[in-house]
């Protein structure tokens, strides 16, 4: 087979092979390279010995993901401020089956029991191939996925929220939080909302996540007045990482990008990307 064939066998593979590893490792940037480096192994395998081409993919890529992880949560213990996964920005049809919070729970997960978790509980893969993939049996593997299910089962979401409300409620946060109208802001956000800002040492964010209503307000009411000077403009609404949110551009010209967790109509949680190394990706929606 020539490296036309291998490009047409593994292309429809790559869209699949990419949310895969982008799961296991947060970032869109390494995910790509991860997905490559498979591709140059299809390349050199003897493809006419491969029965199931979809499976013998899924396995080199979550075996390149958990290499990659080793060194990842090395350099994760020295970075600046809270880490946050690269945001991903939905295309208007896409359904995202891993929410930013369930994004975050998984790293709190072993590398085996991220994989574990993600292969069976996310891409339905059975645990034959998943203990063969990460080289153990498959009670093994089942007990590694019970682990994390045990884990991350806070961070799902209980319930889905309609896509429009999501949104309306990502405007109405907007607009009040840029406005200064901290009345409308209160209104908005549940009392134990948590904040956590991604600047990764290059541009100005908070250094520690921010807990509960009254010092959310606090925060607010102080960035009122930078806003007062230079407001933020809405670059475009839509879903990132599951949750409704918005991309702007910041005073500075900073792009950001602002996903908020939502239950019972209240604002729980609130994700801010600042870090221009995990937004490289989104240059196009200037």
């Amino acid at each position: 087979m020539s490296g036309a064939d291998a490009a047409a066998s593994f292309d429809p593979l790559r869209p699949r092979l990419a949310r895969i590893a982008y799961r296991m490792l947060g970032s869109v940037a390494d995910a790509e390279d991860v997905v490559q480096d498979a591709f140059l192994r299809w390349l050199a395998t003897d493809r006419d010995e491969i029965r199931e081409p979809e499976a013998f993919l899924r396995r080199v890529v979550t075996r390149l993901c958990l290499d990659q992880l080793k060194s990842a949560r090395a350099r994760r213990e020295t970075y600046v401020g809270p880490w946050l996964p690269e945001p991903v920005v939905e295309a208007e049809e896409e359904v995202e089956d891993v929410t930013l919070p369930l994004l975050m729970a998984l790293e709190r997960l072993s590398p085996l029991e991220r994989a574990a978790f993600l292969l069976h509980d996310v891409f339905g893969v059975n645990f034959d191939e998943v203990g063969e993939t990460i080289g153990r049996d498959p009670a093994a593997a089942r007990q590694l996925a019970s682990r994390a299910r045990t884990h991350v089962r806070a961070a799902r979401p209980r319930y889905d929220l309609p896509k429009e409300k999501g949104l309306e409620i990502a405007a109405a946060f907007f607009a009040a939080s840029r406005s200064g109208d901290m009345g409308a802001l209160r209104g908005l956000l549940a009392a134990d909302v948590s904040l956590w800002s991604d600047g990764g040492g290059k541009v100005p964010a908070g250094l520690k996540p921010i807990h509960g209503i009254e010092d959310m307000i606090k925060l607010h009411s102080s960035l009122a007045r930078f806003f007062a000077k230079e407001m933020s403009r809405v670059v475009r609404y839509g879903r990132i990482n599951g949750l409704p949110g918005f991309v702007t551009i910041e005073p500075g010209g900073v792009l950001q990008t602002t996903a908020l967790a939502i239950e019972d109509g209240r604002i729980t949680g609130i994700y801010v990307m600042r870090n221009p190394d995990k937004l490289g990706h989104l240059g196009a929606v200037h």
